[in-house]
């Protein structure tokens, strides 16, 4: 162990540069090319992924590969950077910008270490070997701090890139829910500004109260598997709306699955020129989902429950009279009647109502006259069943 460290300590102090080494160091420094540097590492970058083909015009790689090594070598001098690096923001801001992948600007960014390294053991002697290695741990600090300069500007805009974006989706968004009636010359230019065909269907979804949260989970985890969700407030209510499943595998196809074991309301609008319309009947389902449900609300399966809503908000109480009359009956025989009518109303048929309650056909069709004779609702009659359907919701 004592050896393992001093052999550690002796290297750590072989890697100092020593204050006979400056003069030599600068000379070295001097007899880098910095054309040679350009082109060496030029024939590299354009084989990176995400840079083959060049994203951003081929003089501009030059002029700025040419920047960064000029900036290396004043760095390599100084002994390192002590502040921050003009040409790292522009290589950043512009990779950026140019939509180059992260991991591909750090692999090109790799090959300026490398080009320098090369260059440099090649114009020093074998006389200046130790002199080298002893500048080894400066070479590596001044690189890697521009590396990590270029990825700190990288990654702030593309921050703001998203903000940008993020920005220009709600303005276009807002615009589209206070329009009720916007012009297809006007749908269309929203429709490009999401990145959306104007007539591609919508995955429409809408949250209210505890269960915003849930959604917005929801909405993260589609995002992070490389899904597109939108997002808008009406009020209290979340809005989020999304292209519909693009087939298996698509992040859309999971997304489906987890909003219908969610509590909010969902639907599908035919094109954004119906979205604004399928938001707020979205809401509505959301709504109207009771406190011991656990899934979506569709409108197939909430429809109902709305035409009630919005009737005995018109002062239109549906099923008075039919209560009314059932109040005649004795608790058991009530229940027993009202039982055989909700199963026939789910199955609309008499023998799978008997099936569900264990008794014979004709006990099932002697209930449901017995109803129609009590209130005068025939549930066999589609129009009066609709009451009781809508009613019971």
């Amino acid at each position: 162990m004592d050896e393992q460290v001093g052999i550690a300590g002796t290297r750590q102090l072989r890697d100092r540069p020593e204050p006979g080494d400056e003069r030599r160091w600068l000379e070295l420094l001097d007899a880098l090319d910095l054309d040679e540097l350009t082109e060496r590492f030029m024939t590299r970058v354009v084989t990176v992924s995400g840079y083959d083909p060049a994203p951003i015009p081929v003089s501009e790689l030059r002029r700025t590969g040419r920047l960064s090594f000029s900036t290396l070598i004043e760095g390599l001098r100084a002994g390192g950077f002590d502040g921050p690096v003009a040409v790292s923001t522009e290589v950043g801001v512009s990779r950026a910008r140019a939509g180059i992948p992260l991991e591909a600007l750090m692999t090109a960014i790799r090959h300026d270490f490398n080009v320098l390294w090369e260059v440099l053991t090649r114009v020093a002697n074998q006389e200046d070997a130790e002199l080298v290695i002893r500048h080894t741990g400066i070479v590596l600090s001044t690189v890697d701090e521009y590396v990590s300069q270029v990825q700190q500007a990288y990654t702030a805009e593309r921050t703001r890139m998203r903000a940008e974006e993020d920005s220009v989706h709600a303005g276009l968004i807002a615009s589209l829910f206070d329009d009720p009636d916007p012009t297809s010359e006007r749908l269309s230019r929203i429709a490009t500004g999401l990145g959306l065909d104007v007539d591609s269907p919508l995955l429409v979804v809408a949250a209210t109260g505890d269960d915003v949260w849930a959604l917005r989970v929801i909405i993260s985890d589609h995002v992070r598997a490389g899904g597109t969700m939108f997002t808008h407030h009406l009020g209290e209510v979340l809005i989020a709306f999304s292209p519909v499943p693009g087939g298996a595998g698509h992040p859309s196809t999971a997304l489906a699955t987890r909003i219908a074991e969610a509590r909010v309301g969902y639907v599908r609008a035919e094109g954004i020129g119906t979205l604004r319309r399928s938001a707020l009947t979205a809401r509505d389902l959301a709504d109207v989902i009771a406190v011991d449900e656990a899934s979506a609300m569709t409108w197939r399966s909430g429809w109902a429950r709305l035409a009630a809503r919005s009737l005995n908000a018109a002062g239109n109480p549906i099923l008075v009279d039919v209560e009314s009359a059932l109040a005649a009956c004795g608790p058991v025989e009530r229940e027993r009647l009202v039982e055989a009518v909700r199963a026939y109303l789910a199955s609309g048929s008499i023998g799978a109502s008997a099936g569900q309650l264990f008794c014979h056909r004709n006990t099932v069709a002697n209930r449901l006259r017995r109803f129609a004779e009590l209130t005068g609702v025939d549930p066999m009659i589609p129009a009066e069943a609709a009451r009781l359907v809508v009613g019971w919701a």
